[in-house]
């Protein structure tokens, strides 16, 4: 099986970030189709979290319009509107780096749909404690990776890709 991705960046980030390039060449390896969508403009509209509920109804039209099987990848704000957009739409798996559990300002906890879920997440995290992750990776049965790493990840570039990929096939 295969199907379509789509990687959703985080705040102060872009399509072209380092992890959303890596995950999308996982997915052209694997024969899965993917897209990367650019929330920048959304993210500039509402400092210091840009609008959040924004960014999921973009997500969330870009789910609705695809047939098949939709899995949602994201990186910090992008994990948060993909597992909240899990709730609302089909998707087949959810794979989540350095998710954050709410959102300071907003009545939101991080909610996912009952899909097979992977998180990836740095133990030195300076805006999302790992202890809170895991805890809430462990409630939901999730698959957790925890490495040496702070919020970008930055130092596992290629090890989330490869996390990613196990995920994806998986799947199958």
């Amino acid at each position: 099986m295969s199907g379509h991705v789509i990687i959703s960046h985080g705040l102060q980030s872009s399509p072209e970030s380092s992890k959303a390039l890596a995950l999308a060449q996982a997915c052209d390896l694997l024969g899965w189709s993917c897209e990367r969508p650019d929330y920048q403009d959304i993210d500039a509209q509402m400092p210091p979290l840009g609008d959040v509920e924004a960014r999921i109804r973009r997500l969330r039209s870009l789910v609705e319009g695809i047939s098949g099987p939709v899995v949602l990848a994201g990186s910090s704000m992008g994990a948060f509107i993909s597992a909240q957009v899990s709730m609302q739409v089909q998707v087949r798996g959810l794979f989540l780096m350095a998710p954050p559990i709410h959102l300071d300002g907003y009545d939101m906890r991080l909610q996912t749909a009952a899909v097979p879920l992977s998180v990836v997440h740095g133990w030195h995290d300076e805006l999302i404690p790992s202890d809170d992750v895991a805890q809430w990776a462990k409630q939901r049965q999730a698959r957790i990776c925890l490495v040496n790493d702070d919020h970008r990840l930055s130092a596992h570039v290629d090890y989330v890709a490869q996390q990613f990929a196990l995920f994806l096939g998986g799947l199958e």
